[in-house]
């Protein structure tokens, strides 16, 4: 079993803006290493995905604690990446609209 890291509070956490996934500052993200790009100290509702294996839809997803709601945009050069590598990128901002 894998050493997973319990919140005590909820200053010093980060989500990404693309995947969600809250973290410390510096542990980063589970999927990529761009901290200070690609993440937000303002989010919303948090839920946790301890065992994504017994998921039918979310089985590809790391166990860890995630935000329904994060604000903020990627910048443009990582939004023009993601595409080129065939990546979409759904903000996942409820505040700000398109």
């Amino acid at each position: 079993m894998a050493l997973v890291t319990v919140l005590r509070d909820l200053r010093h956490l980060w989500a990404c803006l693309l995947c969600s996934l809250v973290k410390f500052e510096y542990d980063g993200c589970d999927y990529c290493d761009m901290v200070y790009d690609c993440t937000s100290s303002s989010f919303d509702r948090i839920i946790a995905m301890m065992s994504p294996d017994d998921s039918w839809r979310v089985n590809n997803f790391k166990p860890g604690v995630y935000v329904v709601s994060v604000t903020g945009r990627l910048p443009q050069r990582t939004v023009r990446e993601l595409k080129r590598r065939g990546v979409a990128y759904k903000s996942r901002d409820t505040v700000m609209k398109t």
